[in-house]
């Protein structure tokens, strides 16, 4: 079955907008679906669009910020069609649930690395079926046997006739879909598993390609917003007369966040909003500064919590054992602090409203936006634009400044642009922040060097706890992000227990790239190397032993082993660690090395990365999401923490919130398995190794584990 196909027959008209206004809509025709088209554009269906000009445009139902769907995606349509590559273009799909839902979840949004899993199987048959129909109008035009019709690099050729595929476009949408199709056997793929050029980077060099900070329109207006310093507080009382008399400022408005400033530029509302005089309300607001927080999570620590795993008795076995062996561990709150903060464009009409913005929650922004205002989801129409990086943020269920722009919109007169928009320190000290976390750890050892008993304890905020995906994702008090990366460990131990207690704080918090493995994994991954040691076994070894159930987990770890070549020693000062970790269905290893100079500063040197994520649809685009995984971890690991004092965000910007710098990267090797596994995504796993890697080798290097980050605070990186 054709995976666009509607599981119930009835009728529905499906618009579909080009570039030159043409509308292109697919009805209902009993059996079969007939393509009707007011141009000679063919459009087979909701995804793929060929022009006369021989350009295939893949309609994206994810956003593109910046890991490569636009040319994952595009490729696999590319294959089944056999296209040629240099006619391939992309553009994002229109906002609608209908269409473009992510297939098994029932919105259309872009998450945990699924772009990829979700539209193989989608876009392959919706290739395939562009294909088929682009046959059928050859082997109708020239008279010919469909299966004698040769397909190649965009070509179709019979005999002595040839047409590329926009010359049959305008017969091909007259053909009827057909109800099934073949597709390609993967031994005959060209394109997949082939690095073809990144299909946005040429935009993206020339400046041509628009994010949603670039969208412009007729006398617009910028709004920025003052919101409470402390997290959960309100507004008492505005003086906005100072504010108000800055030339170019055109209304001050009282919202649910805060007190908005609308002005005919960015900074004439930048400076009108520090104008402001502001009594804010802190009665109900965080108070507690991060080490206030952390003492609590720590008598926490110290009770029982709910059980997200149990198998044989941990207890039991721990009293019995011939050693034990304990850790801690100390998370910070992270934020995203994505190069392009968050912001949007929005236009309120009386029959509903227009946003431009790099979207990545479709479904829900519409229907938050709609609430606002009082509309049908349906009314509400998002353009969805580049997005210079997320790692999360522009994906959450309030989405926040989607419904202060409603709100501000709402405020103004009706049809009034008005593009709000959030600075770097808004965004760092804004929340939808990756939770803080305290981890207790503590192993049991026989005599033989086994581990037999595991107990870990975790202590934090939930993610999903209080939104639309409570019921979904928290199961008998556990919250499976809060968990994944520790209630899935893999090691072959007969007795484990993973115990978790979710606490309540007043930052707000949000899943971050590769969500619970970023500090689960560390924690998990670290330990084994202290137990590893305690045990008297060498860390790769260790972990070889207790794989054996695990081939996937192994081949990756046994692949970062040997390009790195860990048996072979460093020298003086020198040392390697280890990590393997699955997030997301794709598995990753990594190996660190460090060195140690004379004043006793660490410096990383090399990472060598192995990854299995199935199928590769394009190497280049892993090895670039690896990268980029690496030196975004890397990042955070060393320098990054957002910190508290008595309430108050103490970071305001990337002078005070540390990340990667440019001569700080070390060199990195990406070894890609070789898999006929189904392709899965590659934007967040290869995250959460880099750290416990890089843990694991100052410990061999210093006898000392690296327990609470980031390391530029405990370790001289």
């Amino acid at each position: 079955m054709i995976a666009f196909t509607e599981p119930k027959p009835s009728r529905r008209a499906v618009l579909q907008g080009a570039a030159a206004g043409l509308v292109v809509g697919f009805v209902w025709s009993g059996k079969t679906r007939a393509a009707v088209s007011s141009d000679t554009v063919f459009a087979p269906n909701a995804f793929i669009r060929v022009a006369p000009d021989n350009t295939v445009t893949v309609l994206i139902k994810h956003l593109e910020m910046g890991q490569g769907v636009y040319t994952g995606l595009s490729t696999i349509v590319a294959e089944e069609m056999d296209a040629d590559w240099s006619q391939m273009r992309a553009e994002h799909a229109p906002a609608n649930q209908k269409l473009y839902a992510a297939v098994g979840m029932g919105i259309q949004m872009t998450g945990g690395s699924t772009s990829i899993a979700n539209s193989y199987p989608q876009l392959r048959n919706a290739g395939a079926t562009a294909r088929a129909m682009l046959v059928a109008a050859a082997a109708k035009e020239w008279s010919a046997p469909a299966a004698e019709i040769k397909v190649e690099g965009g070509v179709l050729t019979y005999k002595t006739k040839r047409a590329r595929f926009g010359e049959m476009a305008a017969k091909a949408a007259t053909m009827p879909v057909p109800a099934a199709v073949t597709l390609k056997d993967p031994k005959a793929f060209k394109l997949i598993g082939a690095s073809v050029p990144r299909i946005d980077t040429g935009n993206k060099v020339d400046g041509s390609a628009k994010y949603g900070l670039d969208h412009m329109a007729p006398n617009l207006l910028v709004a920025v917003v003052a919101r409470p310093p402390r997290f959960g507080g309100t507004v008492k009382s505005v003086d906005a007369d100072a504010a108000k008399a800055i030339p170019g400022v055109k209304h001050v408005l009282q919202v649910p966040s805060g007190v908005a400033v609308v002005a005919d530029s960015f900074w004439q509302a930048q400076k009108a909003r520090s104008a402001l005089r502001i009594e804010w309300d802190d009665t109900n607001s965080e108070k507690r500064s991060t080490a206030q927080i952390f003492v609590d999570y720590k008598k926490l620590a110290a009770q029982p919590g709910a059980s997200a795993r149990k198998e044989g008795d941990a207890a039991e076995a721990m009293s019995k054992a011939k050693r034990t062996i304990s850790a801690e561990f100390e998370f910070p709150y992270l934020a995203h602090a994505p190069m392009e903060p968050l912001d949007c464009t929005f236009v309120l009409a009386a029959d509903g409203c227009e946003i431009w913005a790099g979207c990545q929650f479709q479904t829900i922004d519409q229907g938050n936006v709609a609430r606002v205002l009082g509309f049908k989801p349906e009314q509400v129409k998002i353009n969805t634009m580049f997005a210079g990086g997320s790692f999360g943020r522009r994906a959450n269920v309030h989405s926040d400044y989607m419904v202060e722009a409603a709100h501000i919109a709402k405020a103004l007169p009706q049809g009034t642009p008005v593009k709000l928009i959030w600075t770097r320190e808004d965004d760092l000290r804004g929340g939808k922040y990756r939770p803080m976390f305290y981890h207790a750890m503590k192993a049991g050892i026989d005599e033989v060097g086994k581990v037999v008993a595991w107990q870990h304890t975790i202590v934090g905020q939930s993610i999903m706890k209080g939104t639309a995906f409570e019921a979904m994702a928290v199961k008998n008090g556990i919250d499976g992000s809060s968990v994944e990366g520790a209630a899935n460990l893999v090691y072959d131990i007969p007795n484990i227990s993973v115990d978790l207690h979710t606490t309540v704080a007043g930052p707000t918090v949000l899943w971050w790239r590769s969500v619970g493995s970023t500090h689960n994994s560390y924690a998990t991954e670290a330990f084994v190397d202290q137990v590893a040691k305690a045990a008297g076994q060498e860390p790769l070894e260790f972990r070889r032993s207790s794989l054996a159930k695990h081939p996937r987990h192994l081949a990756v770890l046994n692949l970062a082993a040997e390009k790195a070549q860990w048996s072979k020693p460093l020298g003086k000062d020198k040392a390697r660690g280890i990590a393997v970790v699955e997030a997301f269905g794709t598995f990753v290893a990594q190996v660190v090395e460090v060195s140690r100079d004379a004043g006793g500063k660490i410096k990383v040197d090399r990472v060598v990365c192995a990854v299995d994520c199935g199928v590769a649809i394009n190497p280049d685009v892993i090895q670039a999401q690896m990268e980029g995984g690496i030196a975004y971890g890397l990042g955070t690991i060393l320098k990054s923490a957002i910190t508290l004092k008595d309430g108050l965000v103490e970071q305001s910007n990337f002078d005070t919130y540390g990340v990667m710098r440019m001569d700080e990267m070390p060199r990195v090797d990406v070894h890609i398995v070789p898999s006929t596994e189904v392709p899965r995504g590659v934007g967040e796993p290869g995250v959460p190794p880099i750290g416990p890697a890089l843990a694991n080798a100052i410990f061999a290097l210093t006898g000392k584990p690296v327990s609470k980050l980031p390391m530029q605070s405990s370790v001289a990186v």
